[in-house]
């Protein structure tokens, strides 16, 4: 009963003319699908929070009310845009620039040692995410890997460490932190605040990477 009551409210749709239309590097069918799950939607459990703040705290519905009008006018830049952003993520991957770039760098040869995790770098900036780097770059990481003789282990690690580097400049996670703290409309501020660390972990992570291939390989599982 639950899971009917669930599926009826949750929508997922395929996008016409875009869904499994699209091939990745390794030639798999890209879905393109809007899911819309209010249950498991972060915003469906914030929502409820806040009602059930409005009678923990006894308030009218008066003052809850201007309260809510308030928040969504202080959010109304962040928010759109971070979906602007998301947006972005979704027409560089679906028109194959994110698969473009990574093919890029895997043209580095010997090098790829050494670029492998500005992959992971780039797909977190793109995406906002570490998990969705992965997904966009891990088949081609460990696929490179093979063809240049690096561990695989070592490239997909390197993806998933060079993306945690670069979840500090994506514009998603800055608009999210400027909203949080009252500073809407500083993003570019915190951007040039954040990209010097960004690169210079980054640049450790490239050599640490590089050392790991060819004199510390012992230290790979």
């Amino acid at each position: 009963m639950a899971e009917c009551s669930r599926a009826c409210i949750d929508l997922h749709a395929p996008v016409p003319f875009v869904n499994q239309q699209i091939l990745q590097a390794d030639g798999t069918p890209i879905e393109a699908v809007y899911k819309l799950e209010l249950f498991g939607s972060a915003g469906t459990a914030i929502l409820i929070a806040a009602v059930i703040s409005k009678f923990a705290l006894g308030m009218s519905w008066k003052t809850w009310g201007e309260a809510f009008i308030e928040t969504v006018k202080e959010l109304t830049l962040p928010v759109v845009t971070i979906v602007s952003v998301v947006g972005f993520a979704y027409v560089t991957n679906a028109s194959g620039m994110s698969t473009t770039l990574g093919l890029a760098l895997a043209m580095t040869g010997a090098m790829f040692t050494f670029f492998s995790p500005v992959l992971g770098w780039l797909g977190v900036f793109i995406t906002g995410s570490d998990t969705s780097a992965n997904l966009l770059f891990g088949g081609l990481q460990k696929v490179t890997a093979l063809s240049v003789g690096m561990d695989p282990v070592l490239s997909v690690a390197a993806n998933s460490s060079g993306g945690v580097t670069g979840k500090m400049i994506s514009p998603q996670s800055i608009a999210v932190a400027c909203a949080a703290v009252g500073l809407a409309g500083k993003e570019a501020d915190l951007f040039r605040f954040t990209i010097k660390h960004s690169l210079f972990l980054l640049l450790l992570v490239c050599l640490i990477t590089f050392l790991q291939h060819h004199l510390f390989s012992w230290m790979i599982p």
